[in-house]
């Protein structure tokens, strides 16, 4: 659903998608254009300045390679990066979706540990804490179906 009153800017580190999603945003509104959207590439280890204290809302939704690493295991520099963007009182989502056995080869190489309700209660949290994020919400989805685990986590910028 379009929300023409909110500008909304889009950060991926692979300069591909953002290619083809960037052309989009140019046709007519009623075509799909979004004239309110903005695309950056870039990684969150390496945010443009400019954007510092710009975000009331950031969002990263099944994340991969070095971002799920950052998030899952709370980078330090992600994370004050994270809390960079963000205004005060900025909503932060964090949705984590993997296949521990799929995936398996894949979180070995990132170094990503076992995301267990123990895990995220006793070392997550905190460390987002630390890094200026109080946590409103979190695994309460956490549940595991047909083998994937799914961690959702809201936190709010202090």
């Amino acid at each position: 659903m379009p929300e023409p009153k909110k500008f909304f800017i889009g950060i991926d580190a692979n300069v591909r998608p953002l290619a083809k999603i960037s052309e989009k945003i140019w046709r007519r509104t009623e075509k799909g254009g979004a004239p309110n959207a903005l695309f950056v590439q870039a990684t969150a280890e390496e945010l443009p300045e400019e954007l510092s204290g710009v975000a009331s809302e950031v969002r990263i939704q099944f994340p991969w390679g070095s971002l799920l690493r950052s998030v899952a295991i709370a980078d330090e520099l992600v994370l004050k990066n994270l809390r960079c963007l963000c205004r005060s009182k900025a909503r932060l989502e964090v949705i984590v979706g993997i296949d521990p056995k799929r995936d398996k080869s894949e979180l070995q190489r990132l170094g990503v540990p076992d995301l267990s309700v123990e895990y995220v209660k006793h070392e997550l949290l905190g460390a987002y804490e630390a890094h200026g994020f109080r946590v409103i919400e979190w695994a309460k989805k956490l549940r595991r179906s047909r083998g994937r685990v799914l961690i959702y986590l809201h936190a709010e910028a202090t």
